[in-house]
């Protein structure tokens, strides 16, 4: 039986919160219609960072440049020390739609999903008999950039990749395909290019959306389609749930322990009902075995 556990608000004010990242001590994370990165420690809220588009996928190269999607102009961006800001990777003619969340490698490489199509736009129409499989869902590509910022591989037909995590030796990659319910592992060779696609777990009513990884090996997935993280281990078992006040759209394990798991949650993803609200939160929950890998 999955061990069960409730989360408990520990901030808000949010629009849409996402990506969140454990970083130096605080729980970093991107605000899709604050237009910003910010960080949350005992302190409270912090903006590190204002990107003018809508910023998505964090991550850190060795040498403490930042990366972050920028969603709309599917570019992703580096960020100094210094807090300048450049262009790092143009992945336009790779996307379907906007781009999304992202993984970085200690070296820089990065593995960049996106949308694949307008969702927002497609759900209108399709609903949720569309999401059960009663419409085609478009495919797309996962993009492996090279920490130049040079495309290294372009994985394609994956359904709307999502979440991503690395294991501690950097040799596995697990994907959140959100709009298939599934969870899909490739080897990382070394010079960062995936190989060996296979499925890590096919899900039940579960839209993953942000994941995260323990030292188990089991992924913590955020259910996009319901207030709640679910703990999944290889071949699909779920063996533990969090229950959260809102839909769950991201998740991060830290904490001085790397125990407190940090779930992003939030009324609805749909933009139009979004943008202006402040009913974001970050709930949390303590949970029995640490986090592991990349984010």
């Amino acid at each position: 039986m999955a061990t069960t556990y409730d989360a408990t608000v520990a901030h808000g004010g949010l629009c849409f919160g996402e990506v969140p990242r454990w970083h130096g001590g605080r729980l970093w994370f991107c605000d899709f219609y604050r237009h910003g990165i910010f960080s949350l420690g005992d302190d409270g809220e912090r903006r590190e960072h204002t990107i003018d588009s809508q910023p998505s996928g964090l991550g850190w190269r060795d040498d403490g440049t930042l990366l972050v999607v920028s969603m709309t102009d599917h570019k992703v961006l580096a960020i100094d020390r210094d807090g300048a800001v450049r262009e790092h990777a143009d992945i336009a003619e790779h996307c379907g739609y906007w781009a999304n969340d992202m993984v970085v490698a200690p070296n820089g490489t990065a593995y960049v999903g996106n949308f694949g199509f307008d969702f927002d736009a497609w759900f209108q129409i399709h609903g949720i008999p569309g999401l059960l499989g009663e419409s085609p869902i478009p495919s797309t590509n996962l993009v492996v950039l090279a920490p130049d910022g040079s495309v290294a591989q372009v994985v394609p037909d994956l359904t709307f990749p999502n979440g991503m995590v690395l294991d501690d030796d950097l040799r596995t990659l697990i994907v959140a395909e959100t709009l298939a319910s599934r969870l899909s592992a490739f080897d990382v060779a070394s010079d960062g290019t995936l190989s060996n696609r296979r499925v890590f777990a096919q899900l039940s009513l579960v839209f993953p959306d942000g994941i995260c990884l323990d030292a188990e090996g089991q992924v913590w997935v955020a259910n996009a389609a319901s207030p709640e993280c679910v703990r999944v281990a290889e071949g699909g078992e779920v063996t533990a749930r969090v229950a959260t006040s809102q839909p769950a759209y991201a998740c991060m394990l830290g904490g001085a322990e790397r125990t407190t798991l940090h779930v992003m949650t939030a009324p609805t993803s749909m933009a139009e009902d979004l943008i202006g609200t402040h009913d974001g939160k970050v709930e949390v929950a303590e949970v029995a075995v640490r986090g592991a890998g990349l984010p």
